[in-house]
C-alpha cells in the first residue's frame, strides 16, 4: 500500500512538473514527457497490473488537462503500461539499457499517436517537419531524462523493499 501511495505521489509530482514547471523554461523547444517516463518505469519494474494502474491514473491527468474526447491519453497510458509490464521479466536493477530502448520506443509511439490522431486526421500531411521539430527533440530530452529519473525510481524501490523486509523481520 506504501508503494502505490508513493507511486501516484511520484506520478502527481511528475505532472505537476510536467505542466507547470517546463513550459516556464524558455530555452527548451521541447520537454521530457515525465509521466510517460512515470509509467513505463513503473510498469518495467512492477509488473502488468501495476503498470496498467499507474497508466490510467497518469491518463486521467491528461485527460482533465487536456481537451479533447476523453479517454485520449488514458487509452494510450493503459496499453503502454501494460506492454511494459511485460517487460518486467527482463528487469535487472542495475541493467539501464533496456530502460532507456524503452523509453525511446515508448516517447516514439506517443508520438506517432498523437501525430496520427490530432494531425493527420485532419489533413495535417507535414510528417517530416513534425519529425524534425517535435519528435526528435522530445525522444532526446526524454531518453537523457529517463536517466535519471529511472534512478531516483531504483533507489525509491530499494529503500521501500529494506522498509518491508526489516518489518516482515520484526513480525515474526
Amino acid at each position: 500500500m506504501r508503494k502505490v501511495l508513493i507511486n501516484i505521489i511520484l506520478l502527481i509530482l511528475a505532472f505537476t512538473i510536467q505542466i507547470c514547471v517546463f513550459p516556464q523554461i524558455a530555452f527548451l523547444s521541447s520537454a521530457p514527457n515525465l509521466l510517460l517516463i512515470s509509467v513505463f518505469i513503473c510498469g518495467f519494474i512492477e509488473g502488468k497490473e501495476a503498470g496498467m494502474f499507474y497508466g490510467l491514473i497518469a491518463g486521467l491527468f491528461m485527460d482533465l488537462f487536456y481537451s479533447g474526447p476523453f479517454g485520449f491519453y488514458t487509452l494510450f497510458y493503459i496499453n503502454m503500461g501494460y506492454l511494459n509490464g511485460i517487460c518486467t521479466k527482463y528487469y535487472y536493477e542495475d541493467y539501464i539499457t533496456l530502460p532507456l530502448v524503452l523509453s525511446i520506443v515508448n516517447d516514439l509511439a506517443y508520438n506517432m499517436y498523437i501525430y496520427i490522431f490530432r494531425f493527420l486526421i485532419r489533413n495535417r500531411l507535414n510528417f517530416g517537419h513534425y519529425f524534425i521539430k517535435i519528435m526528435i527533440p522530445e525522444i532526446i530530452f526524454t531518453t537523457v531524462t529517463t536517466l535519471i529519473v529511472y534512478r531516483f525510481f531504483l533507489f525509491i524501490y530499494r529503500k521501500l523493499k529494506a522498509w518491508e523486509q526489516r518489518r516482515d523481520k520484526n513480525l515474526v
